[in-house]
């Protein structure tokens, strides 16, 4: 497997090119969005996925986000500075999977490489199925209904299709923009901010055990909301 790294500081580069060596990655380093454009033009068959800083001195991660996303179905990891953190919902708007806030730790680095590579595994490889489990819940599609421990939920139009978007990404951070942009006027209703607050509200508290602590949906404070990481496909 071959990471590209997109990172200007030349000790973090070389730093996270040894560690992912270390891990049996292969590493693509380029220091520049001109260098980094090069590689994704010529030489993107050979990359698994894309570890790209977002403040680069001749462009910035979104644009190379941007170019990966329209020319394949990679995975894409930003690495921010501390003060950059709110911009992530920009790239996530664009298509990113996850974002790591430097300074950060390898091994927190790897983990989180290791969970979206598993999620495209997932997508790429297990056979369409009619159910999906969320934790206890079961969705069985064909029939558009939900259980819990057995007992079925009833769900609006609307709620199904908000749980059908987290079943869709496991584990990955999704903005309200993207949020709203996949729900909007679903059965000639409107939907604005409020309303998707409403209704993560309700879906909670029809879906989680304790919907004050939820476990499913996630809120990811400035960014967003998660499915949690339980959530698999049978």
């Amino acid at each position: 497997m071959t990471i590209l790294v997109v990172e200007d500081d030349r000790a973090i580069a070389e730093g996270l090119s040894y560690s992912l060596k270390q891990e049996g990655y292969d590493v693509r380093l380029c220091e520049n969005t001109k260098a980094a454009k090069l590689v994704i033009e010529q030489e993107l068959e050979t990359i698994t996925l894309c570890l790209l800083d977002l403040t680069l001195p001749d462009g910035s991660g979104y644009e190379l986000c941007q170019l990966v996303k329209g020319k394949a179905d990679l995975p894409v990891i930003f690495l921010t500075a501390m003060d950059e953190e709110v911009n992530v919902v920009m790239g996530l708007d664009m298509g990113a999977d996850d974002y790591i806030t430097k300074p950060f730790r390898v091994r927190e680095l790897t983990s989180r490489i290791k969970s979206v590579l598993r999620r495209y595994s997932k997508q790429t490889s297990s056979p369409q199925s009619n159910t999906l489990s969320i934790g206890p819940i079961e969705v069985h599609t064909l029939e558009a209904k939900v259980y819990k421990r057995g007992q079925e939920i009833v769900l609006t139009a609307l709620e199904y299709r908000l749980l059908m978007i987290f079943a869709a990404h496991p584990g990955q951070v999704l903005s309200r923009a993207q949020l709203l942009d996949r729900i909007w006027d679903v059965g000639g209703e409107f939907v604005n901010d409020n309303t998707l607050t409403v209704y993560i509200k309700r879906l909670r508290e029809k879906l989680e055990d304790d919907p004050h602590q939820p476990k499913m949906i996630q809120t990811v404070r400035g960014l967003g909301y998660k499915a949690g990481d339980s959530l698999a496909t049978s």
